[in-house]
């Protein structure tokens, strides 16, 4: 049996950090970023447990302003109004915190936990806090991968229609309306049909509803994302063995994100997963985990 450590409050960075520990304490850390308004079980337990059996320590986290780490205050409701400020006219949406303090908390995490590097993973908005980790902290960051995410450049497509009402619709009122957006939500952005997930999805609402729900912090996430520009052109200065992988239908990030982020980054390394949306699908995993683990263990073969 593999070791686990159950979930833990750190303080970091100024605020509580829940987090939780797959795997040998001695193998080589690998941190998970999770993605916009998603708590740190978005990193299936059964994803972690497979990693941490290619030989690392996997540990997951709940993101400032999510689950069980430090809820926030401040910042109203984003507004379709920004929006187009923000698109049209570059004027910068206003935010509590920006994802720079969120790539301090990631650190924060790691300072408390006694690891000076790790291999970094980031899922969406977790990638671009790991990107940001790599350039603002390197000398922390063993190897990259980002998934599913984006380099911040304005000139990529935006998100499908579908999935924008996805990310914009107000706020669940009753658990009932939870469970039934939930069940919608992941249909939208895993795209097609994925039966293993669509009979999880029940249970991993349910848990995701008991750890607490904070939709003024997932707004102050979204804040942060936009409110922090784009990371392209200092992304070609990065040294760190990267490695992106993307779907090729995502509707939230499109592909081009992907692209664009390999595009990038000297040496970086593309995995397009054919008919990925915007999701980890069951089916999709052997692929994905297999990717990163290689890319993490390669990465520790050219620095030993």
């Amino acid at each position: 049996m593999l070791a686990h450590q159950p979930p833990q409050i750190a303080r970091a960075n100024g605020i509580d950090i829940c987090y939780e520990i797959f795997g040998d304490p001695a193998a080589e850390p690998m941190l998970l970023i999770m993605g916009l308004g998603a708590q740190m079980i978005h990193w299936d337990d059964d994803f972690c447990r497979q990693l941490a059996a290619r030989g690392f320590r996997v540990i997951r986290f709940d993101n400032r302003d999510i689950g069980k780490s430090s809820h926030l205050s401040g910042g109203k409701r984003l507004t379709p109004f920004e929006l187009l400020k923000l698109r049209f006219l570059k004027i910068p949406v206003a935010a509590p915190y920006k994802l720079i303090d969120m790539a301090k908390d990631t650190v924060g995490l790691m300072d408390v936990l006694g690891i000076k590097s790790a291999h970094l993973v980031g899922a969406s908005m977790g990638g671009m806090i790991a990107q940001e980790v790599a350039l603002s902290f390197p000398q922390r960051v063993r190897s990259l991968t980002s998934i599913m995410s984006t380099t911040g450049n304005p000139k990529l497509p935006p998100p499908t229609r579908e999935a924008s009402a996805v990310l914009m619709a107000p706020p669940p009122t009753t658990k009932e309306e939870y469970f039934d957006r939930f069940a919608k939500t992941w249909k939208v952005l895993r795209v097609g049909s994925f039966p293993e997930d669509e009979a999880l999805d029940p249970a991993r609402a349910a848990r995701t509803y008991e750890r607490g729900l904070n939709p003024n912090g997932v707004g102050r996430q979204l804040r942060a994302v936009l409110a922090s520009g784009s990371r392209k052109e200092r992304l070609h200065h990065l040294k760190i063995p990267t490695l992106v992988i993307h779907g090729t239908v995502d509707p939230l990030v499109r592909p081009e994100g992907g692209k664009d982020t390999a595009a990038s980054i000297p040496g970086a390394k593309l995995l397009m997963i054919e008919g990925m949306g915007h999701a980890l699908p069951i089916p999709m995993w052997p692929q994905i985990i297999g990717a990163i683990a290689g890319h993490a263990q390669g990465a520790a073969a050219k620095a030993a």
